[in-house]
């Protein structure tokens, strides 16, 4: 006798190998849709914050408002935060990307901030009496040595932006919230931990590429580490 086939999804089971089969292009295009929103939003951010912490870092009365503002932004609720918008972007992906961008922002601002901040004044001297200039001074000493700071910053955004994109399922842009949204509502156990298992693998995967590009970008702090060792 044959094996009677697999009928986890009539029986509704969290574990569902005939999900992954038979859904397969849903999810995938699930998924293109979260990395898309993600790395959209998170860039964005990143070419605001950079010219905000650089104003905050030269100008030190600016730092108090431009930490006060995205501290606010990032305060308010995701779903208070959307409702905002909605007039300006109506029911769109941009109305996901420009929340993601806002809440982004706080934590790139704080974090290239502090490394500006850390790096040595003897350096800035160094390189002024090497006739660096306020731009070459910026560009090839200040923010190459706050990339470590920038860096952890640009992986917290990352993550927390991979979390966040799901709560654009309530405009019908929520990448693998959406699945997870309508799996919810229809209790479908196999739809709702597949597309929550590969928000959590993209988030992992997000933060161990970045971990390496820093590693790459900054080879001076492995050399620090191991000449302290």
């Amino acid at each position: 006798m044959t094996a009677p086939p697999d009928d986890c999804l009539a029986r509704n089971e969290w574990i569902c190998g005939e999900y992954l089969s038979t859904r397969r292009q849903i999810l995938l295009d699930a998924v293109v849709q979260h990395l898309q929103l993600t790395v959209l939003s998170v860039l964005i951010a990143l070419v605001i914050a950079v010219p905000l912490a650089v104003l905050a870092r030269r100008w030190g009365w600016a730092a108090g408002p431009v930490l006060a503002l995205t501290t606010v932004l990032y305060t308010i609720p995701s779903l208070a935060m959307f409702s905002l918008l909605l007039p300006v972007y109506g029911l769109s992906a941009s109305l996901v990307v420009a929340g993601l961008v806002l809440y982004s922002l706080t934590l790139l601002v704080r974090n290239i901030l502090a490394g500006l901040r850390a790096v040595p004044e003897d350096t800035r001297q160094a390189a002024r009496g090497m006739g660096y200039g306020p731009v070459r001074l910026l560009l090839a000493v200040e923010l190459p040595l706050a990339l470590p700071a920038a860096m952890a910053g640009l992986r917290i955004a990352m993550v927390s932006a991979v979390s966040l994109v799901t709560v654009g399922a309530i405009v019908g842009f929520g990448g693998l919230g959406n699945l997870i949204y309508a799996g919810m509502n229809t209790y479908f156990k196999a739809q709702v931990l597949t597309a929550s298992v590969l928000c959590v693998v993209i988030a992992v995967a997000a933060d161990v590429l970045l971990l390496g590009v820093q590693r790459v970008l900054t080879p001076w702090e492995r050399a620090s580490r191991a000449a302290r060792s």
